[in-house]
């Protein structure tokens, strides 16, 4: 057995579970509010939360704080699973419970900025579960680590580094500062900038505050719980689509660029390659979407085909996955062509899920190489993004990455459809649930919900949601026999 430090994992567990406690204090006083009969579920949540992560802090308090790889695997996937068990708490004592199966898909769902939902009438539901449950995405959205390193001195150190790379996406990290810690801070403040900017514009519009808050932490989380069943098309507002579409396109890019162009550094936003790509993926996914539906005559006025076409667009490319339209009753291409933006996924460093277009454009550009190279064996073609070669040691993790990202897509898919899904459902629901969508297709679609999938299936994609998150090889690495081993 690898001489792992066991107790400084305990002893970051319980300062998580201390931080949950607290945040849950903001859902708590929705429910006194409101007054719902809520605000019992959350006090008991609050105090078991508290308890055992307090009782968990205070036995391993004196734990030296040395992260290593195998520390930093075991406490970023034991954080974000320790905070899914106790986050789920309040779905479990609320009035009108959720099942234990309902409730951990539901909050993983959260966490994770998935946005699939196993409830079939969110209006239905208090508003402190409902502000929980928007809530879950803003803390998800740039992740538990990245929030722990930027409020906790005590990790501003190598192992904070170490955490950091294990919980962000993307092939590789920007330093905005030399401290780790510094770096979180200035990424939390663009994103806590930008959604308090949204919520006002919201605000402005037909939404309600309660509304504007909770939308406006599902978009910059690209996350997509809305407090209507109907999402975004309850308020048939063109104001609001162009508002969030907006917004949401901005959380598709890299937070880092975001910041440095709101201090200054534009030029760097603009000429960074991954950014153009997300940007012409964009326009040319709503061109091919707005052509299709004036082929299949499903048009209505310019404007509103538009409208709508750019805002699904970029609510399934951004992982948000808002119902905007309903591209499962727009026919199978259209299904085909957002289930291939699902796989796409939008820039690294957002808050978005898939498989990155970074790692996309690395492997396309390998790929034009080795064309070439069929022809001119003994040509060496460096492949080279915004400037920099990228190592063959990166360009055989994208590989790999893309390998294992398809094979637990097909694993998941199998195992639904053992269940009694259709093919279309089943493989629908693995892309939505392992890129962080929400809306899958056929019964899970837009429109839909995961409610009448069986226990083990949710299980399954609850696995799924969370390992789709920490970008696969975090949570894997801990099933390998080499883990455990002494090196």
């Amino acid at each position: 057995m690898a001489k792992i430090n066991v107790r400084v994992i305990l002893k970051f567990i319980g300062m998580l579970l201390c931080l949950e406690a607290i945040l849950m204090l903001a859902p708590y006083i929705v429910a006194l509010i409101y007054g719902e009969g809520d605000a019992m579920a959350f006090l008991l949540s609050i105090g078991i939360t508290a308890i055992t992560g307090g009782a968990l802090f205070y036995f391993f308090r004196n734990a030296r704080n040395e992260v290593g790889k195998r520390e930093s695997y075991l406490i970023v996937t034991s954080i974000w699973l320790f905070f899914t068990l106790f986050g789920m708490l309040p779905f479990c004592f609320m009035p009108n419970s959720l099942s234990v199966a309902d409730a951990f898909f539901e909050t993983v769902s959260g966490l994770t900025t998935t946005g699939a939902s196993i409830i079939p009438n969110v209006e239905a539901l208090p508003h402190g579960i409902l502000f929980w449950r928007s809530f879950t995405h803003l803390i998800g959205g740039m992740g538990i680590i990245l929030l722990t390193v930027a409020i906790l001195p005590m990790l501003n150190h190598q192992g904070g580094l170490i955490l950091f790379n294990s919980e962000v996406t993307g092939i590789s990290h920007e330093k905005l500062k030399p401290k780790i810690g510094e770096t979180s801070k200035k990424l939390w403040y663009v994103y806590i900038s930008l959604t308090s900017i949204l919520c006002l514009l919201l605000c402005v519009g037909p939404m309600e505050p309660f509304d504007a808050v909770c939308h406006a932490f599902s978009t910059m989380a690209t996350g997509g719980f809305s407090t209507k069943q109907a999402s975004l098309n309850h308020w048939n507002s063109a104001y609001i689509d162009y508002v969030i579409t907006i917004f949401t396109f901005v959380a598709g890019i890299n937070f880092a660029l975001v910041y440095r162009a709101v201090t200054g550094d534009v030029k760097r936003l603009f000429s960074n390659e991954e950014t153009k790509w997300y940007t012409v993926i964009v326009v040319g996914a709503t061109a091919v979407v707005v052509a299709g539906l004036y082929v299949t005559g499903q048009n209505s006025s310019f404007e509103e085909t538009v409208r709508v076409s750019l805002s699904q667009v970029v609510t399934v490319v951004t992982s948000t996955g808002y119902t905007v339209g309903d591209y499962v009753a727009w026919g199978p291409f259209f299904t085909t062509v957002f289930l291939l933006l699902m796989f796409f996924g939008a820039c690294a460093g957002s808050t978005c899920g898939g498989a990155k277009i970074d790692r996309l454009v690395v492997l396309a550009k390998n790929t034009r190489n080795e064309f070439y190279r069929a022809i001119h064996p003994n040509a060496i073609l460096p492949v080279r993004v915004n400037g920099k070669a990228i190592s063959h040691e990166v360009v055989s993790k994208i590989l790999a990455f893309i390998l294992v990202y398809v094979m637990v897509l097909i694993a998941g898919s199998i195992v639904l459809t053992a269940l009694g899904l259709s093919i279309e459902e089943a493989f629908g629901s693995t892309l939505s649930c392992l890129s962080n969508i929400g809306p899958g297709a056929g019964a899970t679609g837009p429109v839909g919900n995961y409610a009448f999938i069986p226990d083990i299936g949710k299980w399954t994609l609850s696995f799924i949601m969370l390992i789709g998150r920490l970008e696969l090889f975090t949570v894997l690495i801990l099933f390998t026999s080499y883990f455990w081993k002494n090196s």
